[in-house]
């Protein structure tokens, strides 16, 4: 899994710039933080066949804001384009949020790809930190993102528990794929509850045209919307 690089939050002169045309706080709905993996100049992952991971993590962030929407919610994109801030800045108005949700897609270890292994694994992770004192509510949310995605079929990739450097990431639900990860930097500056998503591996051949596929990004965003609005709380 590659690590974060540094992004820009998109300011105005009153803020965080609110996309889909969604009320400013306090309106009543609650908030969803979202926030594009990587940037245009860092982007992460590169897939076999060119595929940019920064590309479709900003991809699928547009497809989750419009499902969010759907769903009743509130979303503050932090859009990683332009020059780039530090990873603290994508969480700095969390506090607010009802959730922070992170997009990325996988990469692997190179010894695997070196291997000829870049087929083996396949799947969504989630990671969330147990050192926060929101971790209830992020696993929460985890276990229902997990369960709305497993209901469109997709899987867990589980190989960031192989005990490898760089992997060795304790999994706190096997089947539902839902891995602690205390030291990541945007669950651990996060002010509320928070996860991050490895949406599929992007370094598997046979899954990069699938995860760079608009129809997949908008099915996949909307069982995360879905898993998402279960496990927030309901408004008064």
């Amino acid at each position: 899994m590659k690590r974060l690089a540094g992004g820009k939050l998109i300011l105005a002169a009153a803020g965080l710039v609110f996309l889909y045309g969604l009320p400013a706080a306090g309106c009543g709905a609650q908030q969803v933080m979202v926030d594009t993996g990587h940037t245009a100049e860092n982007p992460g992952a590169t897939g076999p066949g060119g595929s940019r991971e920064f590309d479709l993590n900003r991809q699928f962030t547009l497809a989750l804001g419009l499902a969010l929407k759907a769903q009743g919610l509130d979303v503050i994109d932090v859009a990683a384009q332009g020059s780039p801030l530090s990873l603290p800045a994508r969480t700095k108005a969390s506090a607010k949020a009802a959730l922070f949700v992170s997009i990325h897609h996988d990469s692997m270890q190179q010894a695997w790809l070196d291997a000829g292994r870049s087929r083996e694994f396949s799947g969504y992770a989630l990671f969330v930190s147990a050192s926060k004192p929101y971790y209830a509510r992020s696993l929460d949310c985890a276990k229902s993102i997990s369960l709305r995605l497993q209901d469109i079929g997709e899987h867990p990739s589980l190989y960031h528990a192989v005990p490898v450097p760089g992997e060795n990431r304790p999994l706190l639900d096997r089947q539902l794929g839902i891995h602690r990860f205390d030291e990541l930097a945007v669950l651990r500056t996060a002010e509320s509850p928070a996860l991050l998503i490895e949406v599929g591996v992007l370094a598997n051949p046979d899954q990069e045209p699938r995860l760079a596929s608009p129809q997949f990004a908008a099915k996949a965003a909307r069982a995360v919307a879905a898993g998402i609005r279960q496990c927030l709380p309901a408004t008064p």
